[in-house]
């Protein structure tokens, strides 16, 4: 293994709780029934805008207006950010450190539009620790296809082969997998299911896991 592409929301930045704070409040703005709108939100996690409409229109008929409830969505949550921030999840920093000093490239592949993802980025100052970032709308098809993964692993030089792909999101997985890397969830809100075990090639209840993951490996082939 060469490098690691990350996921962004859940696991680098405790964002995902926030996403589903808001996307529950506006369902139940539109009447959405509470249990409806998580099974939802469980799907939504980790897409790209385009696939989420298809699969609110697929609920909702298609005359659903999916950027007019994102919009709500977003606005709210981007808000309460500017407020109060957005914390990085725990291992965060170790991670990166140790990949650093074992010389891993590390990319950033993530269904965040640019201008949300840089500037939380910019506010935690880990922007430049990425040798590339790949944004949402930067590959023809977002997550779950394999496509973001595939186009990170060219911009840091690698097969995908050689390169670890970590996400806590069903779609995130689905992407990892099909694009060829060695997929490790990292569980936040999300619960796997047997699909999604089936698609990972390790489950891992946070990035101290991870690095201990890396470091068995590392020793071993130090031997």
């Amino acid at each position: 293994m060469k490098a690691v592409v990350f996921d962004m929301d859940g696991v680098i930045f405790d964002s995902e709780k926030l996403y589903r704070k808001h996307w529950m409040i506006t369902g139940s703005e539109y009447g959405i029934p509470e249990e409806k709108m998580r099974m939802l939100c469980d799907q939504i996690a980790g897409a790209t805008k385009e696939h989420n409409a298809q699969l609110m229109k697929s609920h909702f008929g298609e005359d659903f207006d999916y950027d007019r409830f994102r919009e709500r969505t977003m606005t709210r949550m981007d808000a309460e950010i500017r407020e109060h921030g957005v914390e990085l999840k725990p291992g965060v920093r170790e991670i990166f450190r140790y990949l650093k000093e074992h010389g891993y490239k590390m990319a950033l592949a993530t269904s965040t539009q640019k201008e949300r993802a840089q500037r939380n980025l910019n506010h935690a100052g880990i922007i430049d620790v990425f040798d590339a970032i790949l944004y949402g709308g930067m590959v023809e098809r977002g997550k779950p296809a394999p496509d973001i993964y595939r186009k990170a692993c060219e911009a840091l030089g690698v097969e995908p082969a050689e390169a670890v792909g970590i996400e806590d999101s069903r779609n995130g997985v689905r992407a990892s997998a099909a694009a060829g890397l060695y997929t490790i969830m990292v569980v936040d809100l999300i619960e796997p299911t047997e699909e999604i075990r089936a698609l990972a090639d390790h489950v891992c209840d946070s990035l101290f896991e991870v690095i201990d993951l890396l470091e068995q490996r590392d020793g071993f082939l130090a031997l």
